[in-house]
């Protein structure tokens, strides 16, 4: 059995992605994407439910390529909203089409989407020091001000806990506890 304290991960793949990929910092744009699509894709859902149809997703959206996403057109939205393996929600599947087409602008206009969206933190990970669960932020002020710039473009599905939660995954902050093993492998 491992020993190793945890800020969540009561089932093997929960683990595996708070061990190896959340809080992590991505600098990767197909990733990045992937986490956009997928953090929107889990409003008003746990966070257990999008991993466990992500495989799906992955397969389902071109490995989330947005230069093909931003392509679907209607017949392809509706034969993603017979797919059971993804959430079938009609307007999370055309916000990620609308999105694809949006990413695609910021990485003409900034060279990359990890070039822009990594300028809010100074292209360097925030370090957050939480002791316990309960001291978690779904929102700061930067999530909100990140919120509201992505909205002004067009974006959907990019309200504040929504970005909050992407930058968590995609390593903009470190809100690991500060008692789990992943906290001081990031500092």
């Amino acid at each position: 059995m491992n020993e190793k304290f945890r800020c969540f991960g009561d089932t093997p793949l929960y683990r595996d992605y708070h061990d190896n990929e959340w809080g992590r910092p991505v600098h990767d744009d197909y990733k990045l994407f992937e986490m956009l699509i997928l953090e929107g894709a889990q409003a008003g859902l746990s966070w257990i439910t999008v991993l466990k149809k992500r495989e799906e997703y992955r397969k389902v959206f071109d490995g989330f390529n947005p230069n093909k996403v931003a392509l679907y057109d209607q017949k392809k939205v509706e034969e993603l909203l017979t797919n059971e393996g993804i959430i079938r929600n009609r307007l999370k599947i055309q916000a990620a089409i609308i999105n694809a087409i949006l990413f695609l602008d910021i990485q003409k206009k900034y060279g990359s989407f990890d070039k822009f969206i990594w300028a809010y933190v100074d292209n360097k990970p925030i370090q957050n020091n939480i002791e316990k669960i309960e001291d978690y932020k779904t929102s700061t002020p930067l999530s909100d001000r990140i919120s509201k710039d992505l909205k002004k473009m067009g974006f959907k599905f990019v309200g504040t806990t929504i970005i909050y939660s992407f930058m968590q995954a995609v390593g903009m902050v470190n809100d690991h506890l500060t008692k789990c093993f992943v906290h001081s492998v990031l500092k």
